[in-house]
């Protein structure tokens, strides 16, 4: 007999349960805009490689960063929600979870912990409108695993002003945004130090990286800024040392875990009805059992993930954020969204490759997941660390 039925069929021990029914409510409402809104445009701008900016303003206006049906409520969003909104964005397309994310989570994240409480109670509700939109921007062309002690970028103070000059790599979205989270290093004290700093400044310049062929949709770029000028207002009062950048990437590194998990399951839903759907000797290629035994190994995958996404997102909720933790949930969602794609193209055939049946889409769009916010290598060494209390980094 089936699985019970659960909102996920592929959430098979049912962790949806785990949201109040307010924040379910939020997240079914999501569920047609994607499916109306966002979905009918993506592969042809994936085939592109542009943006379909007319999908922004749905999301926007779903106002899901504080859902009404939570705040109403008297309750804040919590971070089990905000992984499954990730997760449902990611379900349709991960391009488009890449960008949501990258303000909800990376941006506002930035904001809330590097900023003062003035500087965040001013941004944080126009962050939650998409009135002040921003993207991080860490990552350098020679400096990403390592970006710690190499981080090039620089910034001086002048009076009551700050000078930046530097250049950033790999930046997605910022051609989106008003904003960027640009985290240099002060030539005063060695210390890195973050900011945010307006697209429209004089001396910022950004362009397309061309030729990426994994989650194609959201531009990259490639920052160059030359002797930018900003005031000592747009100076995060509380980002003053990589140790302090690292606790965003620690608070946010769960999220591509989560959109990890979102891809292999919107790979895995195509994957199954295609089953059922497609014939082969006279009978639905679902009855064979190679098939099936792909199937199989997809949802093991997907359900021990899901299983260990949402209780680090519990232990988040409860006021404890291990970095461990989250490097370990992003460790092996990632790889094991990378394996569930592979044997969901495998399992569509010629067809697989293909983007009309969106699963080479999902294929090439796991290994930026599987890349960013800590490599398998820089995540295997921060779990490692905490198993033997040993830096084995260079």
């Amino acid at each position: 007999m089936p699985f019970a039925e659960t909102y996920y069929n592929s959430d098979v021990y049912n962790h949806f349960e785990l949201l109040s029914p307010e924040e379910q409510a939020a997240i079914k409402r999501l569920r047609p805009i994607l499916d109306n809104d966002v979905k009918p445009y993506i592969n042809e701008y994936w085939e592109k490689g542009e943006f379909p900016t007319q999908i922004i303003q749905p999301l926007v206006d779903g106002g899901f960063m504080n859902p009404t049906e939570v705040i109403s409520a008297g309750a804040k969003p919590s971070g089990l929600y905000a992984g499954f909104r990730n997760f449902e964005l990611a379900r349709t397309d991960v391009s488009t979870a890449t960008f949501y994310n990258a303000v909800s989570g990376l941006f506002r994240t930035t904001v809330l912990l590097g900023g003062s409480p003035e500087q965040a109670a001013e941004w944080d509700p126009q962050i939650a409108d998409f009135k002040f939109t921003g993207v991080f921007c860490l990552t350098e062309a020679e400096h990403g695993s390592d970006i710690a002690g190499g981080l090039a970028t620089s910034c001086r103070r002048e009076g009551d002003t700050w000078v930046l000059n530097g250049d950033k790599r790999w930046i997605g979205g910022c051609s989106l945004v008003g904003n960027l989270a640009i985290f240099a290093r002060d030539e005063a004290d060695n210390k890195v130090k973050g900011f945010i700093v307006p697209t429209n400044t004089p001396g910022y310049k950004a362009e397309k990286i061309e030729g990426k062929y994994s989650l194609r949709i959201v531009q990259n770029a490639h920052i160059t800024m030359t002797n930018v000028v900003i005031p000592d207002s747009h100076h995060l009062a509380n980002a003053n040392s990589f140790a302090d950048t690292n606790k965003v990437l620690a608070a946010t590194r769960l999220d591509v875990a989560w959109a990890s998990i979102g891809n292999a399951i919107g790979a895995y839903d195509k994957a199954v009805a295609y089953a059922t759907e497609r014939q082969q000797f006279g009978k639905p290629i679902a009855q064979f059992q190679l098939v099936q035994d792909l199937l199989v190994k997809s949802l093991k995958s997907i359900t021990a993930a899901l299983a260990m996404v949402a209780r680090v997102a519990e232990l988040n909720d409860r006021g404890i954020f291990d970095e461990e933790q989250s490097s370990m949930a992003k460790l092996f969602a990632a790889g094991e969204g990378r394996k569930v794609v592979s044997w969901c193209r495998e399992l569509l055939g010629g067809n697989g490759i293909v983007i009309d049946y969106d699963v080479i889409r999902h294929f090439a769009d796991a290994e930026s997941a599987y890349s960013y916010e800590g490599t398998e290598q820089v995540n295997t060494l921060i779990v490692g660390r905490a198993i033997t209390g040993k830096q084995a980094f260079v």
